[in-house]
């Protein structure tokens, strides 16, 4: 019997999980580690925590069989993390990490030295606080004696592999979140990094991610409990890495995540971008493809805001009959009719990406009466993420990418009553997989085929992956949600001059 490892490399921890090649557990775990904020708006971790996390999962998982047995180690992580490294390979400072945001002004600079269009054309982005490349520019003019020592800039779980390996190495997925990635070429943009004036020989190795990377070292082999000469793969960024392990890995095929931000994410064999810059197109872990991605920044966080400020009964009702409490405003919700009797919520807590990329705009209870309960308050909540995802879902179909295929993902995604919005907004079938592991699933499927064991990434999705019954549609129901998005979706330019105007006060 052969094995194979998935480690996704996480904000909060480390998960490592040991599959065998049919995509059963064999064994996990978790190591947690802290964010720093020094300032305001800033986001840092240590490297070393990574890796010490990565050592303890792997020495736990990789007891449970024979170390030979295990055929390949594939890694996920946290996209866009910035690892600087000095001549010796140690760490020069902590990782400015992705939800970082001082880096408004680089993104500006950025902007005004490629061109906007250009840069959106090499990279299928707009500059943005969290993508890599403004990090580099700021430690550059920030902390100049920091960036003089960097020899090597790596990503989070790039870090990891080099530590395991020895490799300075990447996959084309995380890549392209740095935003010096020539997308449609899949390879480090000349263009960008001599107008950013970056030195290429600082960046890694660019490879497709099920391609061998590196194999184990001794030195990793003795703290690990792996084998040395174990094969590491390229891997893949979180998402990436989230879409293998849930098999959208072909078109017509998406996931919608509903964590605390939501994503909506489709596969495509073609490469297409937004020339607005509302959905992200990155390289895809299948080789030669690519995906396309929308985001809405507060989607679990909008019920978990509104769970934590106004259902404290339901929370102490949750606790003594031992369930969750999202189980409880479910239920409510449940009471409350579609249109939640002519009230309408806006989920842009955190501002907003897709559609708008407006940091001001904020959310909004629209239509709220006398008559109206906290069922319907909690039903809105979740409908107006529900139209949120639908507008990410509609920028795809805009850029020809269709989509018949839905696997729902994340904390909301176990939810029946969501999941049901869901199939009846976007009018397709809803389905879940029956394994949770995602992103640490992906990567082990990626490790299996460069181990061999599978020929492609889609034939080991069909050998590891299951899925439980999708669930349809309600026509009549999609009818009546249509009429209220539609209110919905005008609201957002009823106001948007306001939001500037109350951001001033």
């Amino acid at each position: 019997m052969k094995y194979l490892i998935g480690i996704d490399l996480g904000t909060s921890g480390t998960k490592t999980v040991l599959f065998d090649t049919s995509g059963k557990v064999i064994a996990s775990k978790t190591v947690e580690y802290p964010m720093y904020q020094p300032q305001n708006g800033w986001a840092e971790q240590e490297p070393e925590d990574w890796y010490n996390a990565a050592v303890e999962t792997l020495k736990y998982v990789s007891s449970f069989v024979d170390p030979s047995d295990i055929a390949g180690v594939g890694i996920s992580g946290q996209m866009h993390g910035l690892v600087m490294l000095d001549e010796n390979g140690g760490v020069i400072r902590p990782s400015i990490i992705w939800c970082d945001g001082r880096t408004s002004a680089e993104c500006e600079e950025i902007t005004k030295l490629v061109g906007r269009e250009r840069l959106i054309e090499i990279t299928a982005n707009p500059a943005l606080p969290s993508f890599t490349a403004s990090k580099i520019l700021w430690v550059r003019k920030h902390e100049p004696e920091n960036y003089a020592k960097c020899r090597h800039i790596l990503l989070p779980k790039d870090y990891v592999r080099y530590r395991l390996t020895g490799e300075f190495a990447t996959d084309v997925s995380d890549a392209s979140g740095m935003q010096l990635l020539d997308i449609a070429n899949r390879c480090w943009s000349y263009e960008v990094l001599e107008k950013l004036d970056i030195d290429k020989s600082m960046l890694a190795k660019v490879y497709e991610s099920p391609e061998v990377t590196g194999k184990i070292t001794s030195e990793a082999a003795a703290v690990t409990g792996l084998r040395a000469g174990t094969p590491v793969v390229g891997g893949a960024g979180d998402n990436a890495a989230a879409a293998v392990g849930t098999g959208v890995v072909e078109d017509n095929k998406a996931f919608t995540t509903i964590g605390t931000s939501g994503v909506v994410f489709a596969h495509t064999s073609k490469m297409t971008f937004d020339k607005g810059g509302r959905v992200h197109t990155f390289c895809c872990a299948v080789p030669g493809e690519w995906h396309v991605m929308g985001v809405t920044l507060a989607a679990g966080l909008s019920l978990k805001w509104f769970r934590d400020n106004f259902c404290e009964s339901e929370m102490k009702t949750a606790a003594e009959m031992g369930v969750d409490t999202y189980y409880l405003t479910d239920k409510e919700a449940e009471k409350s009719p579609i249109g939640c009797n002519r009230l309408i919520y806006l989920p842009y807590l955190m501002g907003e990406r897709t559609p708008h990329l407006d940091a001001d705009c904020r959310g909004m209870f629209f239509g709220l009466s006398a008559m109206h309960t906290k069922r319907d308050l909690i039903r809105a909540v979740m409908e107006g993420v529900s139209y949120s995802l639908r507008d990410c879902l509609e920028i795809l179909k805009e850029m020809g990418v269709d989509v018949s295929d839905m696997t729902a993902c994340g904390g909301g995604g176990s939810s029946p009553l969501w999941r049901s919005m869901l199939a009846d907004i976007y009018r397709c079938p809803i389905k879940t997989c029956i394994s949770k592991e995602g992103p640490a699933l992906g990567a082990a499927i990626l490790a299996g085929v460069g181990a061999g064991i599978y020929p492609s990434v889609r034939e080991a999705c069909r050998s590891m992956i299951a899925f439980n019954p999708a669930q349809t549609p309600d026509m009549d129901n999609s009818e009546k949600y249509e009429h209220v998005y539609e209110v919905y979706r005008q609201l957002y330019g009823c106001v948007k001059d306001m939001y500037s105007m109350l951001a001033k006060l």
